[in-house]
């Protein structure tokens, strides 16, 4: 539920069994209540004037009266004031009483009043009041009476008032919080991002070459444990000197892209794609046989380079290790595949009437 569709009880948590729990810890019974309401009316008419020497006391504090600002607000919180010194005396202890002393310590919270300020000025108050009641009061006994329910009113509200600046401070640690937690989650996702394209070819969205080492070593070392084979598969885009030669970088930009896509549409989800550099790419595929890519693979990939560049074609080396021939290293494994690609590629310019 929205904070603005509970009130501050609600908020805190304070239930009436809780208010009467702290009226019966403070000694305040109901009839020191009704007694106090009993006078609330001879009081009344006299409270103006001492609300006024209250305020000429308080903005002579020179923290007190840059926080209250000017005119207006002063006679803002004078009405406050006055009205605060009627409730006292009202008869009126319940949720509505409650909740008016909580927003006393969630506004003084806000306009960034100091609990040390707050209680001086309830000091003052208590002082000011205290002596008040002394002079309209003859009877002895009846006035000490009144100033010990006073004394005990104060102590409930204050302590309703300094327990709101305690739970606004941890509603305050606690947004914080939150929006630190926020904060970190987006810089690590940031930071994500920012690895993840720092490990992407910009122009093909392919794997950067400078990882493939360490990812093949790390591939190469779970095959190992799990006895499974790794095949690498070297690629080399025919005539691609030619197509820029002949048709610009931006058509060889473009080719680029068309078989980066088709890599990506044939390889599986384990399969690592990277661009080695140029026109040449160098696809990891673990648990994968030279007999599967020499079969299914490469077939599906030339199909695929043909459906959208027609005429485009490619030279592929393959090479496998595994626990059966004995394993290779990383950079040993792409070389060999380097080579095999080489092999086909020297076939492919023969046929075309080229010297390699």
């Amino acid at each position: 539920m929205k904070a603005t569709n509970q009130t501050l009880m609600h908020q805190m948590h304070i239930s009436m069994q809780d208010i009467e729990r702290r009226k019966q810890l403070l000694g305040l019974t109901d009839q020191e209540l009704a007694a106090l309401a009993s006078i609330g009316g001879i009081v009344a008419p006299i409270l103006d004037t001492m609300v006024d020497e209250f305020y000429e006391n308080q903005t002579s504090i020179p923290e007190i009266a840059t926080l209250i600002g000017d005119l207006d607000t002063l006679k803002r919180l004078q009405r406050a004031q006055h009205q605060y010194l009627l409730d006292l005396f009202s008869g009126r202890y319940d949720s509505a009483y409650v909740n008016n002393r909580l927003r006393i310590g969630l506004v003084h919270k806000r306009i960034g009043v100091e609990p040390k300020l707050y209680l001086s000025a309830v000091h003052t108050l208590k002082t000011m009041l205290f002596s008040l009641i002394r002079r309209t009061f003859n009877d002895v006994e009846q006035c000490h009476g009144i100033v010990n329910t006073l004394e005990k009113l104060f102590m409930f509200d204050t302590t309703l008032v300094v327990e709101t600046y305690v739970w606004s401070l941890i509603s305050e640690v606690k947004v914080s919080r939150e929006k630190m937690e926020q904060y970190a989650h987006t810089l690590e996702f940031r930071a994500q991002e920012m690895e993840e394209l720092s490990q992407r070819d910009p122009l093909t969205g392919l794997l950067n070459v400078r990882h493939l080492s360490s990812m093949l070593t790390s591939i190469l070392y779970t095959a190992q444990r799990n006895l499974d084979p790794v095949t690498v598969v070297f690629i080399d885009i025919n005539d691609f000197k030619k197509i820029n030669d002949e048709q610009g970088h931006p058509k060889g930009d473009q080719v680029l892209q068309t078989v980066a896509e088709a890599i990506k549409s044939v390889a599986r989800l384990d399969d690592h794609c990277f661009r080695y550099g140029g026109d040449e790419f160098c696809l990891v595929l673990p648990g994968c046989t030279e007999l599967h890519v020499q079969s299914s693979f490469i077939p599906r990939l030339l199909e695929t380079v043909e459906e959208m560049e027609s005429g485009l074609s490619l030279s592929i080396g393959v090479r496998q290790t595994d626990h059966i021939s004995g394993y290779i290293d990383a950079m040993t494994l792409v070389q060999q595949a380097d080579a095999e690609m080489y092999l086909v590629k020297k076939q492919y310019k023969a046929s075309q009437g080229e010297v390699s």
